[in-house]
């Protein structure tokens, strides 16, 4: 065990360590002024960080996936498609209420819509849209006409949403979509779909056990849309404080808060699997202990993860994006590229997803690759919203162009590619996204766009780190298609010549 943690450790500090570095390497310049404090306080809370995504990463191998692959393939066997379905919607509103990274959202916006109200809308979202990603996978539907079908609903809402002067809830609406998606949705979900696809599917199609988290993303995003749709009223955005507390009391309430956070988000998804076990999966008491056991390393992973992220990347995220917005623009942009490309790597489900596609796909598909991709997507997605901040601009101009660009991208490259693109947009959007990123997008915009623009011009960015990916990693799929095609040529070609030579020794 102490072999296998030692080796999480080591992961995790490839993955956090970058981003640590860029940040004080940045210190070390007048760009920036973070006080002794603040950068004692951001050393220590990455070194935490570190060791909470090591913890996070072993629980979800012990616990977390093996629950969801257990449900997923345990409850057909019941012969009951209707008792999957009604699991799936209770399952899927559980996990996604609870989601730690929603309630930093809901935080964000706590003065322009009721938190709880916003938390409840997007888990029923995510409810229906779960039973609807097992009858794709029963149906045999095709997942890109589905993402097709239902973004273009999504754009008609949009449409509505503009017409009645509800144009700030387009970027939460979008970034809700990203925010579901976090460190206890995705392992569960996703081993799920593996389960169901496992039972239900057909076994020589690897693309059905992707997918789930794709269709999850965009119910959200449809429910806070009709939400805006019977709102009435003005939206007044009011800053939240960002000032980063050291106090003894201050950390200790933060602690005591996520830790009550992290446990009303495990505890239905581990009762709900308990009733289960007791009434149709039964598995070996050894099985349960290793769950058991997982569950405690995930409970401790999380509350060190979201506590760190809280004490000493929020309030410097915002702090930085506040003293950069000064310097020079195209200075901003880069720097934004390059925090894109680092941050991604430090979200603790990244390395789930890496691993179920290095599984599902026997090797083909690379977690190297993946990897690259995500990096370079999730860094075009933050330069281009700080680009946005500055000019002042609808979101819609980027995810319009973006999401048909990924859809008609869908339709040319392997099916695996795509489902793989849809699930890794939302994995993407993790945790850091929306306690790192987002303040600092939140503190370029409140000086150079002002406080009231917020809205509008700031929250989104979660949005753009899920759209991206699509168009990345389904570049790899066209890189992959060509690249077949091409040794295909030579393979011929190579034959003909061989052909050629035995005509002339014949004659």
């Amino acid at each position: 065990m102490l072999q296998i943690l030692f080796h999480k450790l080591k992961e995790s500090a490839v993955s956090v360590l970058p981003v640590a570095a860029i940040v004080l390497l940045l210190n070390l310049t007048p760009l920036v002024n973070f006080t002794t404090t603040e950068t004692i306080v951001f050393s220590i809370c990455s070194l935490l960080l570190v060791l909470g995504i090591a913890l996070f990463n072993l629980g979800a191998d012990m616990a977390m996936t093996p629950m969801g692959e257990q449900v997923g393939s345990g409850l057909p066997k019941s012969g009951k498609i209707s008792t999957l379905l009604l699991v799936c919607f209770i399952m899927g509103v559980c996990v996604t209420v609870a989601e730690p990274d929603l309630s930093v959202l809901a935080s964000q916006v706590k003065d322009v819509l009721n938190g709880t109200t916003l938390i409840v809308t997007i888990g029923f979202g995510v409810g229906v849209f779960l039973i609807l990603g097992v009858l794709r996978v029963v149906f045999r539907l095709n997942l890109s006409n589905l993402m097709t079908f239902f973004y273009l609903l999504l754009f008609a809402l949009a449409a509505l949403l503009l017409e009645n002067g509800h144009s700030a809830f387009l970027p939460l609406a979008f970034d809700s979509g990203g925010v579901t998606t976090g460190p206890i949705t995705v392992p569960f979900i996703m081993s799920l779909g593996v389960g169901v696809s496992a039972a239900l599917g057909d076994k020589h199609d690897r693309e059905s056990s992707f997918g789930f988290i794709a269709l999850c993303s965009i119910g959200p995003i449809l429910a806070v849309m009709f939400l805006g749709l019977f709102t009435t009223g003005s939206i007044d955005y009011k800053l939240p404080d960002y000032t980063m507390y050291t106090d003894s009391s201050s950390i200790f309430n933060t602690l005591f808060h996520t830790c009550g956070e992290v446990a009303l988000a495990l505890l239905p998804i581990v009762v709900f699997f308990f009733v289960l076990q007791w009434l149709v999966l039964k598995l070996p008491k050894k099985r349960i202990l290793q769950i058991v056991v997982g569950v405690f390393y995930t409970f401790f992973g999380l509350v060190i993860f979201l506590a760190a992220v809280s004490i000493g990347f929020v309030p410097l995220g915002y702090k930085m994006g506040a003293q950069l917005a000064e310097q020079d623009p195209v200075f901003l942009v880069l720097f934004a590229f390059l925090l894109g490309l680092t941050v991604v790597l430090a979200e603790p489900a990244i390395h789930v997803l890496n691993k179920q596609v290095e599984s599902v796909t026997g090797g083909a598909v690379k977690k190297r690759s993946m990897l690259i991709a995500l990096s370079a997507g999730v860094g075009v997605a933050i330069a281009l919203s700080v680009i946005r901040a500055m000019f002042d601009f609808s979101i819609l101009y980027y995810l319009v162009p973006g999401y048909f660009l990924s859809l008609g991208l869908s339709f040319f490259v392997p099916k695996l590619y795509t489902a793989i693109a849809f699930d890794s947009g939302g994995v993407a959007s993790g945790p850091l996204t929306s306690s790192f990123i987002l303040p600092f997008l939140i503190g370029v915009c409140a000086v150079l766009q002002g406080e009231s623009n917020i809205m509008l011009d700031a929250l989104g960015v979660v949005s753009m780190v899920a759209m991206t990916p699509l168009i990345s990693i389904q570049s790899l799929g066209f890189k992959a298609v060509a690249t077949k095609h091409l040794r295909e040529k030579i393979a011929m070609k190579r034959i003909l010549s061989a052909d050629d030579e035995q005509i002339i020794d014949f004659m």
